[in-house]
């Protein structure tokens, strides 16, 4: 390539060094070296960075680069016609289905190979599932198994829970989506009495995973509470006390994890030794690792995933549970599923949930849309709904109205007053939690509160909140951090260390150790239950946690939130954003925010680069 195109590439600032190294070894590659292959090589890179699985190069043929470049007029990207034509003719690029450096589909979606084979790989699974003969059952049989699991009153003219039950038990694949709240993981331990009861036979070999240790610990709280004896109304039932699971954890453990490699010790060669897998939070999990676990999980098998359609996507590559839930968008149930729900509902099932009679139906996936944690007085239930539906103007005046006890608003503070205003706040909430000496004690307060915020960076960022949280709790004496790992430290891990089973996400707290005569050590709360010690000088890349983004908020909840939203828009300000963090409150949610920011988040959605949806369309 030209030295001229070079240079206004790294003084555009819209690259990071690893896309310029990459679109160098491309056209180093190729027989045909050309501005054109790097540039977009470059593109591909920086869009799996940001997310995206593939380039959609007619999102930025014939654009500039950047606004405001830093160096003369912006370098503007070849039109679309003109740039397709040459990548198709050159050596590097391929067709789907070629084994080539970098993929060009008929959408014009250009992909680093890697990426579109995990795409491919995922939606044949997914395909050859679905597509499958659904498992049959005796219609009274049916009707008598759902009304022991399903002894409630019910008046609703569709009840999710018993729609999304009856696609887990007959599908060999289905997605169960909804907001906190919903009963999604309640819901499992109906399925699992379900199956038993039809089956005829206890199931065996029942794992129920989530992508982070956080997320983990979660899912074994939440089935600990579902099967205590005061859980009922609203538990599982009669007989479903013993769900049969074996496995509550990672899913980055029940694969297997190699050390030092991308590989599982689990995939199709050897496959996981389950009747029924359940994915917990599934909206965290990227396309490369929802790739390899499908794989890994045997045909004969049922694969149940579950997950919030509108929370944010994973930080890495992909918004599969958003592209599964897309492919799926067919108006209405087929016949003969909406014949079975008549059958064991004992009700006519409302014509608009039937497909055409000449089409198909989407009867893999179902949204739960009732919510038992936040009801109709609930001001963050009214939030999260009107935020998703991206209705601003109503989203604000629920927030700032007075109206609702579990939603508070107040106007940002500048930088300079930011420190004042947060000090009684942070001294009454964290003040609990420092003076815990028992990490299990630690980890109960640490759950009552939490910062979220939008950004890294800036005044209004977590690494400046983290540090005025820091400066706050030391003039107050419950911390000194003059050390690097003090007493009292939360530190969430931001990489991953297969040999300590530590995953991005998981979060431990730094005490004494009475075990060692008091010396600090990290302690972390495993998907059991059980307290985990490591020495923190072991510990894997990580920073404090008294503030956090609200990307790496997902899988967990906080009894109260503090929602910071910074002093100018950003794209990263997105309404899945505002839901997430909402959502992970389970009392009550405080605002600080600009109303015009706050509105402006609202009208903008992510979207992110992927070919998934029209993959797990297509005909086999």
């Amino acid at each position: 390539m030209s030295d001229e195109l070079l240079q206004r590439l790294a003084a555009s600032g819209v690259f990071e060094d690893i896309d310029i190294h990459f679109a160098g070894l491309m056209n180093r590659l190729s027989k045909s070296p050309s501005d054109e292959l790097f540039l977009a090589s470059a593109l591909a890179s920086r869009a799996v960075q940001q997310g995206h699985v593939c380039l959609d190069l007619r999102s930025v043929a014939g654009t500039p680069l950047s606004d405001s470049p830093a160096d003369g007029p912006s370098l503007v990207c070849p039109p679309l016609s003109t740039w397709q034509r040459l990548l198709e003719l050159n050596d590097v690029v391929g067709r789907p289905g070629q084994y080539r450096p970098l993929i060009l589909d008929d959408q014009s979606r250009l992909y680093l190979h890697r990426y579109w084979s995990y795409e491919r790989s995922l939606a044949h699974e997914i395909r050859a599932r679905v597509t499958s003969p659904p498992r049959e059952f005796d219609p009274a049989q049916l009707a008598q198994a759902f009304s022991n699991v399903f002894p409630e009153k019910d008046e609703r003219p569709v009840n999710w829970q018993k729609v999304a039950a009856l696609m887990a038990v007959r599908k060999g694949f289905c997605v169960i989506s909804g907001g906190p709240g919903t009963g999604k993981t309640t819901l499992v331990s109906r399925i699992v009495a379900l199956i038993r009861q039809l089956e005829g036979a206890n199931i065996q070999g029942v794992a129920m995973v989530a992508p982070t240790g956080k997320a983990a610990a979660r899912l074994q709280e939440t089935m600990n509470r579902i099967h205590e004896p005061t859980a009922k109304p609203g538990g599982p039932p009669d007989g479903a006390e013993d769900d049969g699971i074996e496995a509550i954890g990672t899913i980055h453990r029940l694969l297997g994890t190699i050390p030092n490699s991308p590989r599982f010790r689990h995939n199709r060669e050897n496959p996981l030794p389950f009747q029924l897998v359940v994915v917990d939070e599934a909206s965290m999990v990227d396309l490369p690792l929802m790739a390899k676990l499908v794989e890994a999980v045997r045909r004969g098998a049922r694969l149940i995933l579950l997950g919030d359609r509108d929370q944010l996507a994973s930080v890495e590559a992909g918004a599969v549970l958003g592209d599964i839930c897309g492919a799926s968008q067919i108006h209405g149930f087929s016949g003969p599923f909406c014949d079975l729900l008549e059958t064991i509902s004992a009700r006519q099932i409302p014509g608009t949930y039937r497909a055409a009679p000449d089409g198909p139906g989407r009867d893999w996936v179902v949204h739960l849309e009732e919510s038992y944690r936040f009801g109709p007085q609930s001001g963050i239930g009214a939030l999260s709904r009107a935020v998703n539906r991206g209705e601003s103007g109503a989203a604000l005046q629920v927030v700032t109205s007075g109206r609702y006890g579990d939603l508070r608003w107040k106007d940002l503070p500048a930088p300079k007053r930011m420190m004042a205003q947060l000090r009684d706040r942070l001294l009454e909430e964290y003040g609990r939690y420092l003076k815990a000496n028992d990490p299990l004690e630690a980890f109960a307060a640490l759950s009552g509160f939490r910062i979220l915020c939008a950004l890294r960076l800036g005044p209004y960022g977590v690494a400046g909140l983290n540090a005025m949280a820091e400066r706050i709790l030391s003039n107050a004496g419950l911390i000194n951090p003059s050390e690097r790992w003090y007493r009292g430290r939360p530190i969430l891990i931001t990489g991953n260390d297969y040999n300590l089973d530590l995953f991005n996400g998981d979060t431990g707290v730094i005490l004494p150790d009475p075990q060692t005569g008091g010396d600090l050590r990290a302690f972390f709360l495993s998907a059991s239950g059980s307290i985990r010690r490591i020495h923190p000088a072991r510990l894997p890349v990580h920073e404090t946690v008294f503030a956090m983004t609200v990307h790496k908020s997902q899988g967990s909840e906080f009894d109260r939130i503090l929602l910071i939203l910074p002093d100018r828009t950003s794209p990263i300000l997105t309404r899945e954003l505002l839901y997430t963090g909402a959502t992970r409150a389970r009392k009550t949610v405080e605002i600080w925010a600009i109303e015009e920011v706050f509105l402006d988040s609202i009208h903008r959605q992510v979207e992110r680069g992927s070919g998934l949806r029209d993959a797990i369309r297509e005909k086999s």
